[in-house]
C-alpha cells in the first residue's frame, strides 16, 4: 500500500525504479508474499508489482483485494456489487499479469449488498478458476461463518497489532479453524494510544527491544509471529534498509516471559 502516491495511496508512486528496487529486494530476502488491492492507486500498485516482479519467481504468492472504488484520495467507497467483483477481479488479473490470483480478498463487505452476493460472486470466479483461495478482509466472525457456508476461506486480513488487539476474537477463531490471518496495521497505522498506560507500553517494548540488540517495531512483528503460528505479517515500508529491518525481525526468539509481557501490554 505505501509504494502508491501520496497523499492517499492514490495515483503512481513517485519513485517507480525504487519501488521496483524494493520489492526485487524483498523476494531477495525469501519474502514469497506480496499482499495489493486495486484500491491502491488504485490499480497503480498492481501494475508496480507486474513490472518489478514478472514472470513471478516459483513460490511467490501475490495477494490481492476487491471491492472498493476510489475515485480520489479521500473517497473510498465499498462496492461489493458481484459485477464490480468481477470487473475488479479481471481488472487486476490484467495488470498483475497472472491467469489466475492467488489468494483473491473482498476488501470490506458493503452494507448496500447483501454479503452472500458477494462471497458468492468470489465462490463463482473461484469455480472459473480465475481464483485459486479466497479471502475476507475487515470482517467478523460472524460474517466468515457465513461466508464459509458458501465457499472455503484461505484467509483474513484484519487490523491488529501489538497496540490495538480488537480482533483478536478473530484471530483466535482463524487460528482454531486453520484459517491464514493477515494483520494489518501492525506498525504504526495506529499507534500506541495516548495516556497512562502508553509510558509503560512504550517503556516494555524498549527494555525488550534493547535486550535483543534491536528496535521496538522489531519487537512488536516478532511478538506477532509468536502470538500464532497462522499469521502472516504485511508490515508495509518504502525503502529497502526498514525492509531488510522488518525481515529481521522474524529471527528473533522471544522468551516465555518476554511474550507474556507483552502479551500484557
Amino acid at each position: 500500500m505505501r509504494l502508491t502516491g501520496q497523499p492517499g495511496n492514490f495515483g503512481p508512486y513517485s519513485d517507480w525504479e525504487g519501488g521496483q528496487k524494493l520489492l526485487r529486494r524483498a523476494v531477495e530476502l525469501g519474502i514469497n508474499f506480496i499482499d495489493t488491492a486495486e484500491a491502491y492507486g488504485p490499480g497503480f500498485n498492481e501494475e508496480l508489482i507486474a513490472s518489478a516482479l514478472h514472470p513471478y519467481p516459483e513460490g511467490v504468492v501475490i495477494a490481492t483485494k476487491g471491492g472498493i472504488n476510489k475515485p480520489a484520495p479521500d473517497d473510498i467507497r465499498a462496492d461489493g456489487r458481484p459485477e464490480n467483483l468481477r470487473r475488479g477481479c479481471e481488472a487486476s488479473l490484467q495488470r498483475l499479469k497472472l491467469d489466475q490470483i492467488d489468494l483473491y480478498q473482498l476488501h470490506r463487505p458493503d452494507p448496500k449488498v447483501p454479503f452472500t452476493e458477494s462471497v458468492g460472486m468470489l465462490a463463482t470466479l473461484k469455480s472459473e478458476g480465475k481464483i485459486r483461495h479466497v479471502g475476507l478482509s475487515n470482517v467478523t466472525i460472524e460474517q466468515i461463518e457465513e461466508a464459509r457456508r458458501i465457499v472455503p476461506i484461505a484467509s483474513v486480513q484484519n487490523r491488529f497489532g501489538i497496540s490495538e488487539r480488537n480482533n483478536e476474537d478473530v484471530l483466535d477463531y482463524c487460528s482454531k479453524q486453520a484459517i491464514a490471518f493477515i494483520p494489518y496495521g501492525s506498525l504504526g497505522a495506529h499507534p500506541l494510544k495516548q495516556g497512562a498506560p502508553l509510558a509503560n507500553a512504550q517503556g516494555i517494548l524498549a527494555l525488550i527491544a534493547n535486550r535483543h540488540g534491536v528496535k521496538p517495531n522489531q519487537i512488536a512483528l516478532a511478538w506477532l509471529l509468536h502470538r500464532a503460528p497462522n499469521i502472516i505479517l504485511i508490515p508495509g515500508t518504502t525503502t529497502i534498509a526498514h525492509l531488510e529491518e522488518n525481515v529481521a525481525a522474524a529471527s528473533i526468539k522471544l522468551t516465555e516471559d518476554e511474550i507474556e509481557a507483552l502479551n500484557q501490554m
